[in-house]
């Protein structure tokens, strides 16, 4: 008889995706953040080699898409060099950054084809905004927001609130300086988001570690960042290919579903979204333009597509 886990394993995805879960330095102190990064983390033990090397694995795997997050990605002193040898690699590579500072190299590597950018707006109001960053912020962030519009940037930006009309009004607020793709989640109960509280996996998605995987700082891989608690082995000591097909990655995955009746991303209950149930570990949005003619959200849609936007997501149930 064929147990959970091993059927777990032989549904395994081949990876399409992966976040380089870079650092826990970060120039802020957001109250919701997921790994409790802050000024005061390390960019951990992974060095260049190490990341170069999870790169061309990730390549030679059959992985397209890579994902830069932290803390703060851009502060990690490798991360261009990285996004320029993804790119010789041929991957498409999205930077997720709290734009609080960007560099005039950064602005340069955003503009380059294969490159995304995406962020986190918390308010249009400014007070607010940074009640959630534990900094002033709100200013720096914004106006960098319009900058990379500005500059044809493709950008993406969710919204993180308990307060619909606050999250309408901060929508309005982006759909102002020209942002056309636009998310929004509620705080998820991980991190200091969780009050340091025990994680859950029942609060994770269902979709963790199909197709995808997170490498953190100190080189441990995770069904997604969300779950960094739940490693399933150590990039520095294996090889990527074989932690995604160790009995302990498809373990992990069949907590997950049992955790979460493996919860489908599209449920009539739900808006499908770039950050519905899969932030702020969200993926790049793939294709980068939404297509002519999108497909309406369906419960057999296996991806999170953040590449629609959400009035091709519906009805709010789709």
């Amino acid at each position: 008889m064929t147990t959970a886990v091993e059927g777990i394993a032989s549904q395994q995805v081949a990876p399409r995706f992966l976040w380089l879960d870079l650092t826990r330095k970060c120039q802020l102190a957001c109250v919701h953040c997921y790994n409790a990064s802050g000024p005061d983390g390390t960019h951990g033990t992974m060095t260049r080699e190490h990341w170069i090397s999870l790169l061309n694995q990730a390549d030679a795997l059959g992985v397209r898409h890579v994902q830069l997050i932290g803390g703060e990605p851009t502060m990690h002193p490798d991360a261009a060099g990285l996004v320029r040898h993804a790119l010789f690699r041929g991957l498409e590579i999205e930077v997720f950054s709290n734009l609080v500072h960007v560099s005039d190299g950064w602005w340069t590597l955003f503009q380059r084809d294969g490159v995304t950018l995406a962020t986190s707006y918390y308010s249009d109001r400014a007070e607010a905004h940074d009640a959630m960053t534990g900094r002033r912020s709100h200013a720096r962030t914004r106006a960098n927001i319009k900058r990379a519009v500005g500059l044809g940037i493709q950008l993406r930006v969710g919204i993180i609130g308990n307060d619909d009309r606050a999250i309408n009004a901060a929508r309005r607020d982006l759909k102002d300086l020209g942002v056309v793709r636009i998310g929004a989640d509620h705080i998820r109960a991980f991190g200091r988001g969780g009050r340091e509280q025990v994680p859950d996996p029942g609060n994770l998605c269902g979709q963790c570690g199909k197709g995808r995987a997170s490498i953190g700082p100190n080189g441990e891989v995770s069904p997604c960042v969300l779950s960094g608690w739940m490693s399933v082995g150590n990039v520095q000591d294996r090889p990527l290919a074989a932690i995604l097909g160790s009995t302990a990655m498809a373990e992990a995955n069949a907590t997950i579903r049992s955790a979460t009746q493996g919860e489908a991303l599209c449920r009539p209950d739900k808006d499908c979204q770039p950050t519905d149930k899969c932030y702020p570990d969200q993926q790049p949005c793939y294709p980068a333009q939404p297509p002519q003619s999108p497909p309406r959200c369906n419960p057999t849609i296996q991806e999170c597509s953040p590449g629609y936007e959400d009035s091709h997501c519906s009805p709010r149930g789709g």
